[in-house]
């Protein structure tokens, strides 16, 4: 009885970090670059449990739930056109970087613009790097591009190309807020071509509304169930033991 009761609790704890992941997705709907996370479960066998109740004695391994991790969806999210003249999105595999305090971070969220200094800087103030450092531009230079390879150019020429980066393992990235990452291995330079930048637009977010609002759906519908099924083998217990303190009476 009790054993039932602790399977029941694992799966109580996973559907709570379930209905977490589930709830952060939903939250970021509207913030561009963000990828998506997915919990991946798995079956942990309980090998010392007690069975004395089973037939003929023998011990029975205990199937417990455990999230064993989390993954992230680097799929692209849809392309909106229509932004301003320093968004650009990446159709393809590869990251913008940019330069924190903590150093160099990743990210998709294309949404740049210019500081009171010219530097070309993100929502939060963080200059994007090219490929030889952060682009800052003079008063004089004006009609700004940004050609398919991530070339910028302005009235007065070419100002630089904007550093993208890949990596072997995107889940091994550590997100950092809504759409910034930090590698621990290397980054490798994504070549001219690899990966097409698009000015005037944006990378929404890749979360799917229909299907994360159904999964939390089906969390709450099962984290309900699991609550009324364990609350029921809970009273079984308690009436058995009134059964037999009546009788030892």
């Amino acid at each position: 009885m009790e054993n039932a009761l602790l399977v029941g609790l694992s799966r109580q704890v996973a559907l709570r970090r379930e209905l977490d992941v589930v709830a952060n997705n939903l939250a970021n709907l509207g913030t561009a670059g963000f990828k998506s996370q997915e919990l991946e479960f798995r079956e942990y066998l309980m090998p010392v449990a007690s069975a004395e109740t089973f037939p003929r004695g023998t011990d029975r391994r205990l199937s417990y739930v455990e999230d064993k991790a989390t993954w992230r969806d680097f799929s692209t999210g849809p392309i909106q056109l229509g932004g301003g003249q320093f968004d650009v999105a990446i159709d393809g595999d590869a990251f913008f970087a940019v330069q924190t305090p903590a150093g160099t971070r990743y990210t998709r969220n294309g949404q740049f613009q210019l500081d009171n200094q010219g530097m070309l800087v993100t929502n939060e103030g963080y200059p994007v790097l090219s490929t030889s450092g952060p682009l800052q531009f003079a008063d004089e230079e004006t009609d700004v591009t940004i050609g398919s390879d991530g070339t910028v150019s302005t009235a007065q020429g070419v100002r630089g190309r904007l550093a993208l980066f890949s990596f072997d393992n995107p889940q091994a990235l550590k997100p950092e807020g809504s759409s910034h990452f930090a590698a621990e291995g290397p980054a490798q330079d994504v070549a001219a071509g690899e990966a097409r930048v698009i000015q005037y637009a944006t990378e929404k977010s890749n979360v799917q509304p229909i299907v994360e609002t159904t999964r939390l759906i089906e969390i709450s519908r099962a984290y309900q169930t699991l609550s009324q099924m364990m609350q029921r083998g809970d009273e079984l217990r308690r009436n058995a033991i009134e059964r037999l303190g009546d009788v030892a009476a």
